[in-house]
């Protein structure tokens, strides 16, 4: 594949409603190709179920898809989100601990939503369900989104730092494969793992550094620096991470559609970035535009 253009947007991380965005990986594509951003990451929570039809939209705008997933995982309690890009979907180890961690996520909502109704919190597990969709690996937006259709809160983000925050009463854990394990999966399964928001500590505690190390041993190549959940401080330390690792810096903008106030290509990847992790990547071909 020729190099991308040195004045490419490149955006590396993005949400649909597969998971926990608003919008279907068509619209995504097309929301991107809009923006201006001209490679965009489907990188939904645990599932692989948008990249065809983000491929047909990529073609169809011009838009280079870079087939990804966004790994959960969790460490003494700590949640660690790790994308994985180009990974082979069909990877038997890999899509097993995906599927695990889906399995929990949906028994773990069950009970969020029971704990909240318990005490007079206008949700329903039913009406929750429905509305995530058939198939979508369950979690907390979900659950803040019936929240705001209730008139509890005005947004996810209100409900993620009131009732669904992690030291809250209502809050329950989930099974998650542990990040250095993650990373040693994706890496076999020829993709390339980067670790998302390390260290965005206002949505609770982060890892120690010397459990990024621990992944970067295990095959890690790079770490999202350049995100709106790291304040200039947290950007510091994490680039200067990279420096130390030997890491990929990337940016990217977490975008969920209407979930979220994040904004397609309000964080960007260098493209000669993009080439490395493109040349790495063995798993799973690029789709759309130069698919």
């Amino acid at each position: 594949m020729a190099a991308t253009p040195t004045r490419a947007v490149v955006d590396l991380h993005t949400h649909s409603v597969c998971s926990d965005g608003t919008e279907t990986p068509a619209e995504v594509v097309r929301a991107a190709s809009t923006a201006g951003v001209d490679v965009v990451a489907l990188t939904d929570h645990d599932v692989v179920t948008g990249w065809a039809e983000a491929d047909a939209a990529g073609r169809e705008h011009s838009v280079l898809v870079v087939p990804g997933i966004e790994v959960s995982c969790s460490w003494q309690g700590i949640s660690v989100h790790l994308l994985a890009y180009l990974p082979d979907p069909e990877d038997r180890p890999l899509a097993a601990a995906l599927a695990a961690s889906r399995g929990s996520r949906d028994s773990r909502l069950r009970v969020m939503v029971e704990r909240l109704a318990s005490d007079g919190f206008p949700v329903d597990v039913d009406e929750v369900l429905a509305a995530a969709g058939h198939g979508v690996p369950l979690g907390r937006p979900h659950v803040a989104d019936a929240l705001v259709r209730a008139g509890v809160f005005a947004h996810r983000d209100e409900a993620f730092a009131d009732l669904l925050a992690p030291s809250s009463p209502y809050y329950v854990a989930h099974a998650a494969p542990d990040p250095v394990r993650a990373t040693e999966l994706v890496v076999a399964a020829g993709g390339v793992a980067v670790i998302a928001h390390p260290f965005a500590s206002s949505r609770g505690r982060v890892v120690p550094d010397r459990v990024v190390v621990e992944m970067v041993d295990a095959g890690m190549a790079g770490l999202e620096v350049d995100h709106r959940d790291h304040g200039p401080a947290e950007r510091e330390h994490a680039a200067q991470l990279v420096r130390r690792l030997g890491l990929l810096r990337t940016g990217s903008s977490d975008y969920h559609g209407t979930g979220k106030l994040n904004r397609l290509g309000e964080h960007t990847t260098a493209p000669d970035v993009l080439d490395q992790i493109l040349a790495r990547g063995t798993g799973a071909a690029v789709l759309g535009a130069a698919g």
